[in-house]
């Protein structure tokens, strides 16, 4: 059967609702010569702990070349700084955050962060692609991460990655650091108690969370102050959210966006998915109800997704910051599995993708956050990722954002990324 194309489709029509259809059909200049937009993906902690048979990661140079090939020249990717800080070079075992998810190790797996971690920035430099280092600050037997009972501690957590990085020649990788994803979830920083302490994932703006950002970031500034830093969001952008602020100690602001976050988490509410992690009761429910109940009110999910990301465009003007989004737009949770279609999850992240291209207050855009080699209906439509990073790399960039820290940054490792032919490792 012909594969349908949803983006020069449904999506492609949305274009015109937009006012962006300037973005699609325009030659694509070499992956890795760009300045900004970047095309941006989340390979997680995937890069270093899915590296058995078939995991995906198992030979870097293959899944680099894949992913230039498909138009993108930036990645994201846990640095695991808590493990760094601890002993760099020791073996750690690692326990499943899920058993669900194609994120990661579904069962117990041992990982040494240094060198590997200088070893995977040897070969993206080798292929053109800039490195946002975050964390998901992975559980150990040891449970290591709970040792950063301080904004100092995890400050110097985070100075202890980029010194290794440098010592290993390879800071011209780097392209920015976030120091915690999603802060404040209590998944991935428990160590973090927030005041009040039931202030978790949208607690970002309480007066503890911004003395924490202020000063752990400091540390890095006193070292690296022309790194941009920042720490990533998550939850519904609606005007609550653009209403906090400001953020004068982030360079940049990292909202992870989705359509599922929509009014209060309305489309998974009704699905009956609720982030089971050891069970696959959520995922039978959107395998029988997800795509219906999206069918069924199309454009009221769409409209619900582009209008998280008009208000992230006006907060984003409203703090005279650029955005990063590395984590977006359809649905958060998904993977190969049967009666799971790929075909809506597309539609929906092709929408999102050209819509925060065209606002112009993005300096780097994710299509998705399954574009990495586990999820194999997503990666395998080469031309449905050409056409987006085409998108991205032609959209236009406000005139404030051009001389933030961020475009600085990304300049100059822009153009010391074209210097060196790329070579196969050994």
């Amino acid at each position: 059967m012909k594969r349908r194309s949803f983006l020069n489709t449904t999506a492609g029509a949305a274009l015109g609702t937009l006012g962006a259809s300037n973005l699609l059909g325009m030659k694509q200049e070499n992956a890795g010569t760009h300045s900004y937009p970047l095309a941006i993906t989340m390979w997680e902690f995937s890069w270093l702990e899915r590296r058995w048979p078939g995991a995906g990661y198992e030979d870097w140079d293959q899944a680099l070349s894949e992913l230039v090939e498909r138009g993108y020249d930036a990645i994201r990717i846990d640095a695991f700084p808590h493990l760094v800080y601890e002993d760099p070079e020791r073996e750690y075992l690692l326990f499943p955050h899920w058993s669900t998810q194609d994120w990661g190790s579904p069962e117990i797996n041992r990982v040494q962060v240094q060198p590997n971690l200088n070893l995977f920035l040897e070969r993206c430099r080798a292929h053109h692609v800039r490195v946002g280092l975050s964390s998901w600050f992975r559980t150990d037997e040891e449970d290591v991460r709970m040792k950063l009972t301080s904004a100092q501690k995890l400050g110097e957590a985070w100075l202890s990655v980029l010194k290794s990085i440098e010592q290993g020649g390879v800071l011209d990788t780097i392209l920015y650091v976030d120091l915690c994803n999603e802060w404040t979830g209590d998944a991935w920083c428990p160590f973090f108690v927030n005041d009040p302490p039931e202030a978790l994932w949208t607690g970002w703006d309480t007066e503890k969370s911004k003395q924490w950002m202020t000063d752990s970031i400091a540390v890095l500034k006193e070292h690296y102050p022309d790194i941009p830093c920042t720490f990533s969001f998550t939850g519904e952008i609606n005007q609550e959210a653009i209403a906090k602020g400001p953020f004068e100690m982030l360079d940049f602001l990292e909202p992870h966006i989705w359509m599922t976050s929509y009014n209060g988490g309305e489309f998974y509410n009704r699905v009956g998915y609720n982030y089971e992690r050891f069970d696959y009761s959520g995922y039978r429910n959107m395998a029988l109800h997800g795509k219906r109940i999206y069918e069924e009110q199309k454009e009221y999910w769409r409209k619900g997704l582009t209008e998280q990301i008009r208000l992230a465009a006006e907060w984003s003007a409203k703090q005279k910051q650029p955005l990063i989004t590395t984590e977006c737009w359809g649905v958060v949770d998904y993977k190969d599995l049967p009666m799971l279609d790929w075909d809506y999850i597309k539609e929906l992240c092709a929408l999102g993708t050209l819509a925060a291209a065209e606002s112009g207050r993005w300096l780097a855009i994710a299509t998705s956050n399954f574009c990495g080699p586990q999820f194999v209906g997503m990666w395998r439509d080469m031309e449905w990722h050409r056409q987006l990073t085409d998108a991205i790399h032609q959209a236009p960039v406000a005139s404030d954002l051009q001389q933030s820290l961020l475009a600085k940054r990304m300049r100059e490792i822009s153009q010391g990324s074209q210097e060196a032919p790329i070579k196969q490792s050994h």
